[in-house]
């Protein structure tokens, strides 16, 4: 059952009366809440909330957010009237940063946090700044772009993938702004996902979240980096097993 209409444009899909938790989800660079488009009938046990980043897809039109700490900063008060049951937070790739960056911001506010943040796939954020893509060149960024599209069964067009790398690129600088020198704890428990098929990201590459919660439990998935859009059963589990 859902309550109305999605009027907040932060989510795509209207907000659920009937589900005891809710996971909000964080897309990675250059993507949108369709990323996650597949989860909302795949996981049963939560409510998927796919968290629209303006500057893409239906919010186009709208200016780039600009560094992550002002994203979290907009969009912390549109969570709030969705705080009112137990949820965690997912970020997959660079979306693990904006996700972080929310759960201190929902903190600074007085405002419940989730009960566990969940990141898939990118060392910790004083670490950030080895994420391969931030070293890639344009023409390395639009193959990458044009694969990740056909993986998701999507022939990219010539106009398609330059939007798609218009915003990329907006992400991507937002990547290369943000600084976390020093670990900040969160209060809630932390788990970690590592792609055992990911060439570029290492288990011990994702040893520095260690310093960012009292709990923190690293766990290997089967798959690629991209295979998350499919919400492979392994992965459904880790995703519901907070509650």
């Amino acid at each position: 059952m859902t309550s109305g209409s999605a009027t907040s444009p932060w989510f795509v899909r209207p907000q659920s009366t009937g589900r005891p938790a809710r996971l909000f989800c964080f897309p990675y660079s250059g993507a949108g809440a369709s990323a996650f488009s597949a989860w909302p009938a795949a996981i049963d046990d939560v409510e998927v909330c796919s968290v629209q980043f303006p500057g893409r897809e239906n919010r186009l039109a709208e200016p780039h957010y600009g560094t992550y700490e002002n994203l979290a900063a907009d969009l912390a008060g549109a969570l709030a009237p969705l705080l009112d049951r137990p949820f965690a937070f997912f970020g997959h790739c660079a979306g693990a940063l904006p996700a972080f960056e929310t759960v201190l911001r929902l903190a600074d506010m007085g405002l419940p946090g989730p009960d566990c943040l969940i990141v898939s796939g990118l060392p910790a954020p004083h670490d950030a700044s080895r994420d391969r893509m931030l070293t890639m060149t344009e023409p390395e960024l639009r193959a990458l772009l044009m694969s990740v599209m056909r993986g998701r069964g999507i022939e990219p067009r010539p106009d398609m993938t330059d939007l798609g790398m218009r915003v990329l690129l907006r992400d991507l600088a937002a990547a290369r702004a943000y600084r976390r020198v020093e670990p900040v704890a969160v209060p809630c428990r932390i788990v970690v996902l590592h792609w055992r098929d990911d060439p570029d990201v290492s288990l011990d590459d994702l040893e520095g979240w260690r310093r960012y919660a009292d709990s923190v439990d690293l766990q290997a998935v089967d798959g690629g980096l991209h295979d998350f859009i499919d919400a492979p059963e392994e992965l459904r589990k880790l995703l519901t097993s907070w509650r």
